[in-house]
C-alpha cells in the first residue's frame, strides 16, 4: 500500500484552521432541527475519521434533518488482507435526539450511501476494484460551546467487486472521528 505520509500535512492543515478559527460563537451558525431540537454546530464540518476507513472526513448539511457525510481514506480493516482507498458519500437522517445538556448535544444518525474501493489484494499481489453500499448508524458528541463534534459510527457494507475473484462481500466497519464546523 502507498504510505500514509499525507496525514503528516493534512494534521498541519487541520491544526492552522483551528488555530486561526475565532471564537466559537462568532463562527457557529447554529441551526435547529425541526422536532428532535437538535442544533448543529454548522453547515459543513472537516475532520478526522480513525478506522475502516482512515482519513479525511467531511459533513454538510442539507436541510434541518438531512446531510452529506464523505470522506476518502486508508481502507482494509475487517479483510485483513487487503489494503487500499475508499472513497465514500453517504446521505444521512438525524431523527431523534439522545441527549442534550448545556455542554453537548448526543443525535442519532442513520443513513444509505456508496463507496469505491481501490484495494491491493496481499495475498495474490494483485489490484482489486469494488463498488459497495454503505449503511451508517451513529451518534454525535457535537459540544455546544466550541465548534467542534466526536463521533462513533458503525457501518454495515456490501461491496460488489469487478473484473476481481470475489463477486460479492458484506462486513461490518466501525469508525471514531471529529469535525471541526465551519
Amino acid at each position: 500500500m502507498a504510505s500514509r505520509a499525507w496525514f503528516v500535512p493534512l494534521l498541519l492543515t487541520l491544526g492552522v484552521l483551528a488555530s486561526t478559527a475565532g471564537t466559537a460563537e462568532a463562527r457557529r451558525g447554529r441551526r435547529s432541527f425541526g422536532g428532535s431540537q437538535y442544533h448543529a454546530n454548522g453547515t459543513f464540518g472537516l475532520g478526522l475519521e480513525l478506522g475502516a476507513p482512515s482519513g479525511l472526513n467531511a459533513k454538510y448539511f442539507l436541510s434541518d434533518t438531512t446531510a452529506l457525510n464523505f470522506g476518502i481514506g486508508a481502507d482494509g480493516y475487517g479483510y485483513g488482507y487487503r489494503d487500499g482507498v475508499s472513497f465514500y458519500l453517504d446521505y444521512l437522517w438525524h431523527p431523534v435526539l439522545l441527549a442534550s445538556t448545556p455542554a453537548f448535544q448526543l443525535p442519532l444518525y442513520v443513513g444509505i450511501g456508496g463507496r469505491l474501493w481501490s484495494f491491493n489484494d496481499n495475498r495474490y499481489n494483485d489490484d482489486g476494484l469494488a463498488l459497495g453500499v454503505r449503511v451508517p448508524v451513529g451518534i454525535d458528541l457535537d459540544l455546544n460551546n466550541v465548534p467542534l463534534d466526536f463521533y462513533l459510527q458503525l457501518t454495515f457494507v456490501l461491496d460488489f467487486y469487478q473484473h476481481y475473484r470475489d463477486n460479492l462481500h458484506g462486513g461490518l466497519e466501525g469508525s471514531v472521528g471529529f469535525r471541526f464546523w465551519f
